[in-house]
């Protein structure tokens, strides 16, 4: 216990040299604060109870101190004690809250100031973004005390013990510790067609046409967002509207799109009416709210060509009886897509985070119509994802999250319940880490792998038990209301730091056996225990996660705990970002079949390219697409931003074609969703400014 060399961890996770006479002069305060004396002999007989090991912590001493000051007797000196560890206790939590407050107000913006797990769409910091930062350490605290409890009751508490050891030794990260609510869902808005909001606390009745319709979607997606830590998605939104504009102007509405029908002055017509609701929905749901931190709702939807829509709605229903219609619904979805990529060059709008859903056929969409008309939306500049399938067993629901649609039924009470889908919880294993500190102490990395993902996946089970307490309890309405199903919900294992983990092994990033074998290897691994632990009511799955704010923690930990990093940011790509060796091709193939084959989860490809495509170019991508089995990606060109005249282009320039100023920003995406480059956190706008922008010519 004496032995200088030992040393303790302090609070804030820095070493330094242990020293008894510290816990000496801490015990001999407590007995003087009481009015009484600690001898010599006291003091022994106090310290022979506390067994002291090199990279103790300093809350581990002071836990020890106080039950040996109990086992001796000295419970009004314990209590003294206790009570001055807690008092100390605040004073620090009050002086680093104040410091943070400090210096998240001298930040250049709220994704940088962030501490604990940046809100990466805020766009501007204010009192209520402040507000919503200083609990965060709080809900660290009780959440990691819920799970930690429940996994002592399943597991034992040598396992609670480990998990917080690999978390505070950042080789796994639990994404979204800052929330109580479960991560992110595709729901299922058939409740709300029936019972408005009333089933999950609102006061709204259901939608009876198109103005209730716009209306009550705005309220219920804030409501349901509230109860989710990450994204909302809402996969039958345009059918849904579909719906109630047949209801108002008949089934064949789109064929007399230009019909005046307003009787006031404005004279609008049909399309008018439309794009009308359009500008409601979104904008507002683009605003910031006070229930999400002011921050917007994620909110993503789905385009269907008319095989993948037919594969989930065909036997669809809506209350009155009435069957969806594809060719007015087709229409619909033609018409939002146009009109969003052009408001897109009058404001910034970050939502809805879109994707076209196409099944595929002889490595090819099998829809015609729509693999042509999704080249031509490419062609125009707009910014959306394309998710691929030969079958409608999985669907894009969330920004990222592709999840295994196992029912693609449907019922009249139970609504759409194929998408009602999924993540309840991610839990990240930081790859690089794993492997590099496995490999330095001489243990087989997949090894030590099997053992991190093993406790991942019970950690992820007492989760759920956690989150079926809460049911119980009442407090999950969204699941108690049918808006998503929580048996089909995913328990979702994250994986980060890939590519930093094959270069520390040697291997070269491009398609190659080796690194194929590599890959196939540490996903494979995971998917082995995703299907041990699956279980009736339990689904697991893999993702990559798109790490906005984790993948610079992760680098600057791994950094400055020894390990190799190779950057200041580990991305969520097959490839590395800054490679100008890869050529478009190259990174389709690294993200096709047989890389994600094991990633159930999802994996997106994020295509840089310098300049837009032409349609034709974009329609023969989608042939490559679906050959190579590159089944989720989108296109990133920067669109520039004038700072002065406000005016958005769709193509990357160095300055304003309108009022010819150079003091220009640039729209691209962070990892899922568009924001202002100036917005991003300056790690992040760091590894915006390395990425390598592939030329059109280089195809």
């Amino acid at each position: 216990m004496l032995n200088s060399n030992l040393s303790i961890i302090k609070r804030d996770g820095k070493k330094e040299y242990f020293s008894i006479d510290k816990i000496k002069n801490a015990i001999s305060k407590a007995f003087l604060s009481v009015g009484s004396f600690a001898s010599q002999e006291v003091l022994t007989n106090i310290l022979s109870r506390i067994s002291i090991h090199d990279g103790i912590t300093v809350e581990d001493v002071q836990n020890q101190v106080e039950i040996a000051l109990m086992s001796e007797g000295y419970y009004s000196v314990a209590k003294s004690y206790m009570l001055y560890r807690q008092k100390h206790t605040e004073d620090r939590e009050t002086r680093d809250k104040l410091k943070f407050l400090m210096d998240y107000c001298d930040a250049s913006n709220p994704a940088s100031g962030s501490k604990y797990d940046a809100n990466a769409n805020v766009e501007n910091k204010n009192i209520a973004t402040l507000i919503g930062e200083l609990p965060k350490s709080n809900f660290i605290r009780l959440n990691r005390r819920l799970i930690t409890d429940r996994i002592k009751d399943m597991y034992g508490k040598e396992l609670a013990d480990r998990y917080l050891e690999l978390l505070n030794n950042h080789f796994i990260y639990k994404n979204d510790e800052t929330s109580l609510a479960n991560y992110c869902a595709s729901i299922t808005m058939y409740p709300w067609l029936i019972s408005g909001t009333t089933d999950i606390g609102g006061n709204s009745t259901a939608p009876t046409n198109l103005k209730s319709f716009c209306g009550g979607f705005v309220n219920m997606v804030f409501i349901v967002a509230s109860m989710l830590s990450g994204a909302c998605a809402t996969p039958e939104f345009l059918m849904y509207m579909n719906y109630f504009i047949e209801k108002e102007y008949g089934e064949d509405y789109y064929k007399n799109a230009d019909k005046v029908v307003d009787l006031s002055t404005k004279r609008r017509t049909i399309d008018k009416i439309i794009t009308d609701c359009f500008e409601q929905i979104v904008y507002s749901i683009n605003q910031p709210t006070g229930a999400r931190n002011f921050q917007a709702v994620f909110w993503n939807i789905s385009y269907y060509d008319k095989y993948y829509f037919n594969s989930l709605f065909e036997h669809f229903v809506f209350p009155d009886g009435s069957s969806p219609h594809w060719d007015s619904l087709s229409w619909l979805q033609k018409r939002f897509m146009e009109w969003f990529n052009v408001e897109r060059t009058r404001s910034v709008l970050t939502f809805p985070v879109e994707t076209m859903a196409l099944l595929t056929e002889n490595d090819d969409a099998k829809d015609k119509e729509y693999g042509d008309f999704t080249a031509y939306m490419y062609s125009k500049g707009h910014s959306f994802f394309t998710y691929m399938s030969d079958n409608a067993d999985s669907l894009s629901s969330c920004c990222r999250l592709r999840n295994e649609i196992q029912d693609n039924g449907f019922s009249y009470t139970l609504g759409a319940g194929g998408v009602s889908t999924g993540s309840k919880s991610v839990l990240t294993i930081n790859l690089n880490r794993c492997i590099q500190y496995a490999v330095k102490n001489g243990i087989a990395y997949n090894l030590f792998l099997e053992e991190v993902i093993d406790l991942v996946h019970k950690v992820q089970m007492a989760y759920n038990e956690n989150l079926k307490k809460l049911q119980e309890k009442g407090m999950l309405p969204l699941f108690d209301a049918g808006y998503i199903n929580i048996s089909r919900q995913y328990l979702t294992v994250g994986v980060n730091g890939l590519v930093e983990a094959a270069q520390f092994m040697g291997i070269e990033i491009n398609d190659n056996p080796k690194y194929e074998g590599f890959v196939g290897e540490v996903l494979g691994l995971i998917e082995r225990y995703n299907k041990r632990y699956r279980g009736k009511d339990v689904l697991f799955n893999c993702e990559m996660i798109p790490a906005e704010n984790v993948g610079v923690k992760h680098a600057k930990w791994d950094k400055e705990a020894g390990f190799e990093t190779y950057r200041e940011c580990y991305n969520s790509y097959f490839y590395i970002v800054e490679d100008e060796s890869l050529n478009i091709i190259d990174k389709f193939r690294l993200h096709g079949r047989r890389y994600i084959e094991h990633l159930t989860g999802g994996s997106a490809l994020h295509m840089n390219l310098q300049e837009h495509l032409s349609k034709a170019q974009y329609r023969q991508l989608l042939k490559v697409a679906a050959k190579e089995g590159c089944n989720y990606f989108t296109y990133n060109i920067p669109n520039t931003v004038c700072n002065d005249c406000n005016h958005i282009d769709k193509r990357y320039l160095t300055e304003c074609p309108v009022c010819r100023s150079k003091n220009v920003d640039y729209l691209t995406r962070v990892i899922g969703y568009m924001k202002r480059v100036s917005n991003f956190s300056l790690a992040r706008q760091k590894e915006a400014a390395k990425r390598f922008y592939v030329e059109a010519g280089k195809l």
